[in-house]
């Protein structure tokens, strides 16, 4: 019997094949087909005070993925690969799932900004690597799109494939629904009749991030999907009760996960826009608050912008985060200590530090790999997760009798720590790779057949074991309970010249408290050119300060907090720069590689930067040559190395816009 009072509900029974197949079931059961499935909610208007909000049902949603899925095949095959360039919105909801239901391998993108030519890189890469045989968007972005193509020399290849590809704005896609269609609508997609994607078919091609190198394109089954969304359903204890707020991006990722856990759990989802969250971060917690919202993804980085931006006594709308049960953290890694300044700015107004909820994910597994929240028989989680060198752990790789926790999904996912070098397993205690075999794992890169090999072959040394994904990640598992803490990426290590390795991250957040009313804290980047520790750091907007020594000052003072917090590393440049110029993903990490790609390449505008010299040598910290030539570059040499950075004046307004960078 289950524990849940819903209609026929049962949290593993009946597991369907695709996630598209839920929604049926949902649809012509009484008690859910009037349910919302998902809310879209907008800030209050600034004339009327009046918030707006859209609601689409369990059966609307079912009906309009019919529809869609009906219209698209009139001019498109099964199979046929899509674009999918919409903004946030219950429409892009409708028409991923429209998607699945017609058998179509969709390729959700955020629509990037036409006005800005240097934004559209990604998007000519998805259209070269993806091929795809029509777009979905709107009217307007649709002619925004064959205008720039068509006055822009981009190969005759790329001409070729635009003037092939069929265009399907969205308006075409609309259908009002009556009951009696709806009904009708319904019924048709049952199980019996389900001409959509089977579990086996790539349904989704999803990009990764694009913070440690390019963005590559992942493809994932249907029924690697469907089995990611039911295993985060398990770990987060998610039911019809549950009501989930969400502002993360829907195409990718996270965001995307929770559309489609949202739909295995018959729960409630309410949707707000990043660029809202951005905007105005309280609007999230009155939305928890409003919604009494239990389960909540957040990237980690955002806290610390919610507790200088979203304090209690600074909106009209009185506070309630009681509700909480899932503060579900991503983007690692999560750091102790701003999670605690998060709690302690909350509590008072109800949140309980057991609601804090850990995770770890990545594109190539789906995305969901784990959490080291548990719920207990006392409705507590289990005692206070230990720290490791100042970071909160992602995974509780063992479990005990008191834990109400599904350990079918701990079977499921096999999370070990391997050494890179030989592939060989690790002791607990020993810092490796994690590498990560799962139902989840995802098939592979699409045109990267080499490194699908090296990524998703992942093989023990010396022993027969199945396929592991190799993350890249670094991590370590500590403890009785085998506490998995995710250190940071691999490829973003940095060696010291007295052989230690630090994860830059450590260094960032050193970097930011040694002047955070100068600098911007999640907006700055620490990575190694040869031997050489650069940190390039943003600037406050609001900086006023520009005089040459107090710049000055703040450079050596990010030198000096990193020589004493980190055991005498040496950083040997620092560059201050604008506000929008480090290098981020599009969800708002730190892209180090990019960063570095442009400081070398001269394409900052540096407000100021000094070479700092060796510690143990007497010499000025300062002691640097400057100069700008006649064709405005700046040189700044290293008289040690004889390396030379170039740091270029840039066209203004060129800098790197996203809807998270102001995080």
């Amino acid at each position: 019997m289950s524990r849940h009072s819903s209609e026929n509900y049962d949290p593993c029974y009946p597991d369907q094949p695709v996630v598209d197949l839920y929604l049926p079931i949902w649809a012509n059961q009484p008690s859910f087909k009037s349910k919302a499935a998902f809310v879209w909610v907008e800030d209050k208007d600034d004339a009327t005070g009046v918030s707006t909000r859209s609601t689409l049902t369990y059966s609307q949603l079912n009906s309009s993925a019919q529809s869609i899925a009906s219209r698209l095949l009139i001019s498109l095959q099964r199979g046929d690969t899509v674009l999918i360039l919409c903004p946030p919105g219950l429409q892009l909801v409708q028409i991923i799932f429209g998607c699945q239901r017609a058998g179509l391998l969709s390729v959700p993108i955020f629509p990037p900004d036409l006005s800005l030519p240097t934004k559209h890189h990604h998007l000519i890469r998805v259209f070269s690597q993806t091929k795809p045989k029509a777009v979905i968007s709107h009217q307007d972005y649709i002619s925004g799109i064959l205008r720039y193509f068509s006055s822009s020399s981009k190969g005759k290849q790329l001409s070729e494939l635009m003037q092939n590809l069929k265009w399907v704005s969205v308006d075409d896609l609309k259908e009002d629904v009556d009951d009696d269609q709806s009904f009708k609508l319904n019924r048709s997609s049952s199980h019996a009749s389900y001409d959509g994607c089977k579990a086996e078919d790539v349904y989704l091609i999803q990009y990764t991030s694009g913070a440690t190198g390019i963005p590559k394109p992942v493809l994932v089954t249907a029924g690697s999907a469907a089995h990611n969304v039911r295993a985060a359903r398990k770990a987060y204890d998610l039911d019809p009760s549950s009501v989930i707020i969400s502002w993360l991006p829907q195409y990718h990722d996270c965001g995307l996960m929770f559309l489609l856990l949202t739909v295995v759990s018959g729960t409630t989802c309410i949707l707000s826009s990043p660029g809202l969250f951005v905007k105005r971060p309280r609007f999230w917690l009155e939305l928890i608050t409003e919604f009494k919202g239990n389960c909540t993804p957040v990237p980690s980085f955002a806290l610390p912008l919610v507790v200088r931006r979203g304090r209690i006594d600074q909106g009209a709308i009185p506070l309630n985060l009681s509700s909480l049960r899932n503060l579900i953290l991503i983007n690692e890694p999560i750091r102790e200590e701003a999670v605690n300044e998060f709690i302690d700015a909350f509590k008072v107004v109800g949140l309980n530090s057991a609601c804090i909820s850990p995770s770890y994910g990545l594109a190539e597994n789906c995305t969901f790999v784990s959490t080291s929240w548990r719920k207990t028989s006392s409705s507590t989680n289990s005692g206070n997760m230990p720290p490791y060198k100042k970071l909160l752990p992602s995974a509780r790789l063992s479990w005990n009798p008191s834990e109400q926790y599904d350990q079918e999904y701990d079977n499921e996912m096999d999370i070990i720590i391997v050494d890179q070098d030989t592939h060989e397993l690790v002791e607990d205690g020993v810092e490796g790779e994690i590498w990560i075999s799962s139902p989840s794992n995802a098939t592979g890169y699409l045109g990267y057949p080499y490194l699908t090999s090296e990524v998703f072959q992942g093989r023990l040394q010396g022993r027969v074991s199945h396929q592991y994904v190799r993350t890249s990640d670094k991590g370590i598992v500590i403890g009785k309970e085998r506490y998995l803490f995710v250190l940071g990426r691999c490829l973003d290590v940095i060696r010291t010249q007295n052989y230690q390795e630090i994860h830059p991250h450590y260094l960032e957040t050193t970097a930011y408290k040694s002047c955070p009313k100068l600098l911007r804290g999640g907006c700055i980047a620490a990575f190694q050119i040869t031997e050489t520790i650069v940190i390039v750091a943003e600037l406050q907007r609001s900086t006023e300060e520009r005089d040459a020594g107090v710049l000055r000052r703040l450079c050596e003072g990010i030198r000096e907090a990193v020589w004493k917090e980190h055991d005498k590393v040496e950083v040997g440049l620092v560059v201050l720069v604008e506000n929008g110029s480090v290098e981020k993903t599009t969800s708002g990490k730190i892209q180090r590689w990019a960063t570095k790609n442009k400081l070398i390449g001269g394409e900052f505008n540096p407000v100021s930067e000094i070479w700092f010299r060796d510690h143990k040598k007497n010499m000025p910290s300062s002691a640097v040559k400057f100069h700008f030539e006649k064709n405005g570059k700046g040189k700044i040499k290293d008289e040690k190395q004889e390396e030379l950075i170039h740091a270029s004046s840039m066209t203004p307004g060129t800098n790197r816009l996203t809807l998270i960078s102001f995080l």
